[in-house]
């Protein structure tokens, strides 16, 4: 049972840093006409889809530590359905990247070791603060993502859209975690997962 666990954490490790994600359901902006933009445009939005595409990253490393450590069957399972959508996000955001001319972060091993670590000490605790840890980290990506749509042009719109639903989902991931019982975290746990988040987006924004 072990073995078997090290084995599917491993492969997905592997897969997420070196294998391009295949998505689940269809992109959002698939019927959405690709609208003229300018080199600044362009170049901001890859820069943002990349920082976005480290946030997946991350999420399926703290989402596969937490499942790796975890002892509760029902809050693996929301961990996986949770990771599930954001395989879509990991594809949607690499294939935007490529169309918008951008690369992804070169620290993709980086983020997704350091992630990994976080979400299997956070597997450890009790399962309300399990899910807390869950809760708050869907809650800050949800901000970031709304903070976003605010920066990129009203003309890229299948950017925006790509956006808007990730947004979208991961509310939804907050919601079902609270549902669940998670507990409120701490301000200043708050507070150093709000810090760690502004300097990895900052350094993802040009690495």
């Amino acid at each position: 049972m072990i073995l078997d666990k090290l084995i599917t954490t491993f492969d997905t490790g592997l897969r997420t840093i070196f294998a391009q994600a295949v998505a689940g359901r269809e992109r959002p902006d698939v019927n959405i006409e690709e609208m003229p933009l300018s080199e600044s445009q362009r170049s901001q939005a890859a820069s943002l889809m990349r920082i976005n595409h480290v946030g997946e990253v991350c999420a399926q490393a703290l989402y596969s530590g937490q499942a790796f450590t975890s002892r509760n069957p029902q809050i693996v399972q929301s961990l996986q359905h949770a990771a599930d959508e954001e395989t879509d996000h990991l594809a949607w955001c690499e294939m935007r990247i490529n169309e918008l001319g951008g690369r992804k972060s070169l620290l993709n091993p980086v983020w997704y070791v350091g992630s990994f670590a976080l979400g299997a000490t956070a597997g450890l605790m009790s399962d309300k603060w399990n899910l807390g840890f869950l809760a708050e980290t869907e809650q800050q990506v949800s901000n970031h993502l709304n903070n976003h749509l605010n920066k990129l042009s009203d003309a890229d719109i299948k950017t925006r859209t790509i956006v808007s639903q990730m947004q979208q989902d991961e509310a939804a991931h907050a919601a079902e975690a609270k549902q669940l019982g998670a507990n409120d975290l701490p301000q200043p746990v708050k507070a150093g997962m709000k810090l760690a988040s502004k300097i990895m987006t900052t350094t993802a924004y040009y690495v």
